[in-house]
């Protein structure tokens, strides 16, 4: 682990007490837990397998001020060479239950978005098939109002509970965080944005409501959906999928191919994809953070001068994975925050 001053024996036992000791693991390699199959190590990766130790485990981090950062699959996450200072909590396996009432399908933060989408199908029910192949986590979706091919979360939410960190009091102390749920219409989506990622919410799960329909016709949009998506994203290569909003009004491959960076590589990255819109890691070529950064910024620089105001969703170096992080200190070193994005892939 790297030398820092936040961690000790008391808070290491203090973790595995509420997350389970073999749930802890120290100097976890980031490139093990991200798509680009890139980053340094995390100094402490935990990976609660219930709610309530993922909670607990929370609520010890800050109240022991401990540098935190959420992950979820790991498909919108860029992490620098230096690693994540601090502590990693990824929401896996164990928190990706799926459950089926009537119309509505609640799953738990950690499950991918194309399994709830699969269970949906499964059951009959219709309104998720454009999102189906998004390769992200119901956290991440939640946090980033994730879409594609013209749909997003807000069409088929109904609401999200969330865990809320409770406030640092006078004498510097916190208590527990507190359990909210809301309705969709009070989380201010927009597009790629939330009020989750704009207060600072952790999303623990998420209720879809859909649709009775036919399974047979569900699952055949659902395929065509996954044949369009891989016809255009560079599975060759580790990535994240689209990397660049697409402005109004405008396409954001079209942008890329305009202004000539179709294919264009800095060191081990490049971009790819049908029209260049995704950035890749080509296997055998070295690459660190810094090429798949300087590859986006050219990217942006030549897009800009096609059309003002292209943007972009946030991905951070040693940060989030697209799930609320109101405990990153970007002030702690190895922990740099940049300007990236990803378009639909939570």
């Amino acid at each position: 682990m790297h030398e820092n001053d936040f961690f000790n024996e008391d808070l290491l036992c203090a973790l595995a007490g509420v997350a389970g000791e073999d749930n802890v693991l120290m100097s976890e390699p980031m490139r093990e837990h991200t798509t680009f199959k890139i980053g340094g190590p995390a100094d402490v990766f935990v990976t609660p397998d219930t709610e309530q130790g993922l909670v607990a485990t929370l609520d010890t981090c800050y109240r022991c001020d401990l540098p935190l950062t959420i992950v979820g699959n790991g498909s919108d996450l860029l992490v620098g060479d230096k690693g994540i200072r601090g502590v990693v909590v990824a929401l896996g396996k164990g928190l990706s239950d799926i459950t089926v009432d009537g119309t509505h399908v609640t799953a738990a933060a950690g499950a991918l978005l194309s399994d709830v989408a699969a269970a949906a199908a499964e059951a009959g029910l219709t309104g998720m098939e454009p999102i189906s192949g998004i390769p992200g986590s119901v956290g991440g979706a939640c946090y980033m109002n994730a879409g594609a091919y013209g749909a997003c979360m807000a069409d088929v939410l109904e609401s999200v509970r969330v865990y809320k960190p409770a406030r640092v009091l006078d004498d510097g102390t916190r208590g527990s965080g507190n359990i909210i749920e809301f309705d969709v219409d009070e989380l201010n989506l927009g597009y790629r944005k939330s009020r989750i990622a704009d207060d600072g919410f952790i999303v623990l799960s998420a209720t879809f409501n859909l649709a009775p329909g036919n399974a047979a016709m569900i699952k055949a949009d659902m395929d065509d959906y996954r044949q369009r998506r891989e016809d255009k994203q560079p599975l060759d290569m580790p990535s994240a999928g689209s990397t660049f909003k697409r402005p109004e009004g405008y396409f954001a491959g079209k942008l890329i191919m305009d202004a000539g960076l179709r294919g264009h590589a800095v060191g081990g990255a490049q971009g790819t994809g049908q029209g260049g819109e995704a950035v890749g890691h080509k296997v055998g070529r070295a690459l660190d953070s810094a090429h798949l950064r300087e590859c986006e910024h050219v990217g942006h620089a030549r897009a800009d001068a096609c059309v003002e105001g292209t943007s972009k969703v946030d991905l951070t170096v040693g940060a989030q994975e697209g799930v609320a992080n109101p405990g990153f200190r970007p002030g702690r070193e190895g922990n740099e925050r940049v300007e990236v994005g990803v378009e639909g892939a939570a």
